[in-house]
């Protein structure tokens, strides 16, 4: 087995959150693992304030963890500092949601692409024009477009831009978190093409954040699926899809719409609504909506363990062999 090039370790990130007489804090990400392989893409797939965004930001330690470790090379980066930090800082970069937002709207096409060369030493002067314009030939732009403003351009040209922008410092991972939810659906399948082309020519590792699961289904090598901060299953994409163990896992895909409408899925009902992160519930965080929990679940938290060499699920059930496996459509 090959190396991890991402290994995260027990993460945990907590934000404060006010409070008297107690501070109290939300535990946005409470002892999330996985390791991540060159040339592959994770899926990282929940709902809304499961934490998704949050731990892809302490990778790139745009947030500084809590607790835990992050080992990139098999480097620990959270004990890295100044210069040692910044070089393998170049190796890390991100997409992110909003491509208006994270464009600088004073900065040329130009000065956005070069930027990264000039900051890192990359080339020569006299190289990084060639370079640059390279870039965009590979994003599906043109070199006419050097000087235009973000203004100027289309969502998806936005979003190309700021692609070509994480490719500049040659990185071995891109964080992509939401790349194409403000995108149309057309775009959106232009700039998923465009990622999966670029992986194979840069043999690039994708962390891919969404909550479009039809999205994750077709990129993803891998998902881990995350509810209320934790991990509760990893596995490979397709057989995840196919063979859902954790109850939540099942809830989620469940309530995906298919496109076919001919077939018809078991919808899974969830009762009541997701807990809050300044209170989680003690046990498995997922019992107060889970039909299946038992008094385990309520006072023991499960952990995530193998169910087979590819596999794993974070819960007690699935280890008594008491879960129902099966399809969800």
């Amino acid at each position: 087995m090959p190396e991890p090039l991402l290994q995260v370790q027990g993460l945990v990130k907590h934000f404060p959150a006010g409070g008297w007489p107690k501070r109290r804090v939300v535990h946005a990400v409470d002892g999330v693992s996985f390791a991540l392989y060159r040339g592959e893409t994770l899926g990282l797939v929940g709902e809304s304030g499961s934490g998704k965004t949050t731990v892809g930001r302490c990778i790139l330690r745009l947030l500084e963890p809590t607790a835990g470790r992050i080992l990139f090379d098999t480097r620990d980066i959270t004990r890295l500092s100044g210069r040692e930090w910044q070089q393998l800082r170049r190796r890390m970069q991100m997409v992110f949601q909003d491509p208006a937002g994270s464009l600088n709207p004073r900065f040329t096409t130009w000065r956005t692409l070069s930027e990264p060369y000039l900051r890192f030493h990359l080339l020569p002067k006299r190289d990084i024009r060639p370079a640059v314009i390279e870039l965009l030939t590979n994003t599906g732009l043109q070199p006419a477009d050097l000087d235009k403003y973000p203004h100027n351009f289309s969502g998806g040209q936005q979003q190309r831009i700021a692609v070509a922008r994480a490719l500049a410092p040659r990185p071995d991972l891109i964080v992509l978190d939401e790349p194409t939810a403000s995108l149309d659906v057309s775009v959106r399948m232009q700039v998923i093409d465009l990622l999966e082309r670029l992986q194979r020519d840069f043999d690039l590792s994708y962390l891919f954040i969404s909550h479009d699961l039809s999205i994750i289904r077709h990129i993803s090598h891998r998902t881990a699926v995350m509810y209320l901060g934790q991990l509760v299953e990893i596995g490979p994409t397709q057989e995840l899809f196919r063979s859902p163990l954790h109850p939540y896992t099942r809830a989620l895909l469940a309530a995906a719409p298919v496109p076919d409408p001919s077939l018809r899925r078991v919808r899974v009902a969830l009762p009541g609504e997701v807990p809050s992160a300044i209170n989680p519930p003690p046990g498995c965080r997922f019992h107060p909506r889970c039909e299946l929990a038992s008094s385990r679940c309520r006072c023991q938290a499960p952990e995530l363990f193998h169910v087979s060499p590819s596999r794993e699920v974070a819960c007690h059930l699935a280890g008594d062999g008491l879960l129902e496996v099966g399809p969800v459509t």
